[in-house]
């Protein structure tokens, strides 16, 4: 018998720590994108966090990286809305930053402190729109 044991499931951990793969598609183009992301629990419904992003083949190869800190809403145990406000950078010959807004949901199952949650978002970066799809991999603690 263990002397000590610690459980915490996914609906009640204050934090959040994830790992992601998808693709984002902008300009007629698709391309990999991977990350990672945190979120902070501030009670049930509400949180806070920060994702980072890599697509290395964007921008006619020359990468992109999204930085981004977000408010999530938890309408219940499996559903997350967010609203984040961040930073774009495009590398290669010519780098530069524009700013990014991103709205995005995603559909939580859980399987006690870890996760998969299949993601949608839609950054705004200057007038234009990018697509951010793929699935989450999660653990709450």
């Amino acid at each position: 018998m263990p002397l000590l044991t610690f459980s915490v499931s996914a609906q009640t951990a204050r934090h959040v720590l994830g790992v992601f793969a998808g693709a984002t598609h902008f300009d007629s183009e698709t391309n990999s994108t991977f990350g990672i992301e945190y979120e902070y629990r501030i009670n049930p419904q509400w949180g806070m966090g920060a994702v980072y992003e890599r697509t290395p083949d964007a921008h006619h190869h020359d990468g992109v990286t999204v930085a981004l800190a977000s408010a999530f809403y938890h309408p219940d145990q499996h559903w997350r809305f967010g609203v984040g406000v961040g930073e774009e950078r495009v590398g290669g010959g010519h780098p530069h930053s524009e700013t990014l807004y991103r709205i995005s949901g995603n559909y939580d199952f859980h399987f006690d402190q870890f996760g998969v949650a299949p993601t949608l978002a839609v950054d705004v970066i200057d007038g234009d729109t990018a697509y951010v799809a793929g699935i989450a991999f999660t653990y709450a603690f």
